[in-house]
């Protein structure tokens, strides 16, 4: 939790202590993890008719009308509360000192900071603390330290039912958004149990729904029935994930959404001879922070936090130095789709920490997850096969280099150096490298 409010301050492009936040507790001693959900739900002035009276047909991609109530500071707290060794204000400390003398931007955070100037200069405060820098400069937030600080002495009430959370509520309603007071007051995280599949000798775990974690079981039960051989970087491997994503991702379109709302069944995606029904969507491109943690006492942590995409809304609650995520802008304004928006509902998500275990051992022997958005199940069941099929030790699992299909399906991504990455340029397959 520490590491993530650093980067809460740090990497504003990516994260934000205005997102979500989702996360897997495999405790010392303990038979299985458990799941947190820290996923805040839409606004309860969100309705298909008060987005299309806007004039949108389909979600914004940034703006007030996407910002969901943030499930992260509950996420920190009750984790904390549950299994932590410290308080609080120790935790953020180190991100309270960040934000309030300065961080060296990287080169990474001034591409982002150009590259998204153009629209983020639309709102004030966003034109204020995210100027377009150039690397090694020194960004402040003191607006933010100020907001740490005050969740640090008071804790995650004065973020959902305080003064920061009059203070959100207030920029929300300034802008004529879809998220009140009383839904910050109203919100709270859930414990769950993660969802288990077996793969080869192992037993993968990842989050239920609304997550797209049945989405990455599904790749890896379909992946099992490949010989190891098969399964290396390489043609042969590139070319059955192109293929899976066509099968498998379809289901996460027809699906997944809050269960809240919509039954959704595990059957399809566990049971390797389901094949989806046409080419999925192509959903917003995301980005996030995948962070995991082991103690001396045996407790391993995968979390993942974002703000959704590059900035999410681009709105910053004047007077706290928060940026409120885009997250509504999954949902759909199709009345017949099952993720589509709803007062009170989660969106489908893209956050997926997992862990995994040996088959027949109750302990943890992999934390992994990923950034990507949409590629995250992608580049999970490649990570794993590198693991188990490979033989590849953590270090060079995760450096091995990957292939993806771009959302929406159609083009291979492949980094440059993919072993045969020539040859399937040269293929039948529409490759981007």
């Amino acid at each position: 939790i520490a590491a993530n409010a650093v980067l809460c301050v740090v990497y504003p492009h990516m994260t934000s202590i205005g997102g979500d936040l989702f996360a897997m507790v495999w405790p010392a001693g303990a038979d299985a993890p458990v799941g947190f959900e820290g996923a805040g739900p839409a606004g309860s002035l969100a309705t298909l008719g008060a987005v299309r009276e806007r004039g949108h047909e389909v979600m914004p991609p940034h703006g007030i009308l996407t910002v969901t109530v943030p499930g992260t500071v509950d996420a920190w707290g009750r984790l904390l509360e549950t299994y932590g060794s410290v308080g609080m204000g120790r935790i953020v400390e180190p991100a309270i000192a960040l934000a309030r003398d300065g961080f060296v931007v990287t080169e990474g955070l001034a591409s982002s900071l150009h590259e998204h100037f153009e629209w983020l200069v639309a709102e004030p405060e966003a034109a204020r603390l995210l100027p377009p820098l150039h690397a090694g400069m020194l960004l402040r937030n003191p607006e933010l330290a100020a907001s740490l600080e005050l969740i640090g002495r008071q804790g995650v009430n004065v973020f959902y039912r305080g003064e920061l959370a009059a203070a959100i509520a207030a920029a929300i309603e300034r802008r004529g958004g879809l998220v009140t007071a009383a839904d910050l007051a109203a919100h709270r995280g859930r414990w769950t149990a993660p969802i288990a599949a077996g793969y080869r000798e192992i037993t993968v775990y990842e989050m239920p729904p609304p997550t797209q974690g049945l989405l990455a079981l599904a790749l890896i039960r379909r992946l099992e029935r490949l010989d190891s051989a098969l399964l290396r970087p390489g043609p042969a491997l590139a070319r059955e994930l192109y293929r899976l994503r066509d099968v498998a991702y379809p289901l996460r379109d027809r699906y997944l959404t809050d269960p809240d709302f919509a039954e959704v069944p595990e059957a399809p995606f566990l049971d390797p001879d389901v094949v989806g029904a046409g080419r999925a969507e192509a959903i917003p491109e995301g980005d996030t922070v995948y962070l995991c943690s082991a103690d001396e006492h045996g407790n391993v942590v995968s979390l993942i936090q974002s703000v959704a995409n590059s900035f999410g809304s681009g709105v910053i609650a004047e007077g706290t130095g928060i940026l409120l995520q885009n997250r509504g802008l999954y949902f759909s304004l199709d009345p017949g789709h099952v993720n589509r928006l709803e007062p009170g509902k989660r969106t489908m998500h893209t956050l997926i920490p997992a862990l995994a275990s040996r088959r027949g051992e109750a302990r943890p022997w992999a934390s992994f997850g990923s950034m990507g958005a949409d590629g995250q199940p992608q580049v999970q069941a490649q990570l794993l096969v590198n693991l188990v099929d490979a033989g590849l030790d953590p270090a060079a699992a995760v450096a091995a280099p990957r292939v993806r299909v771009a959302p929406g399906g159609g083009e291979l991504w492949v980094e440059a150096d993919y072993p045969g990455a020539t040859e399937l340029q040269r293929g039948d397959l529409p490759v981007k490298l």
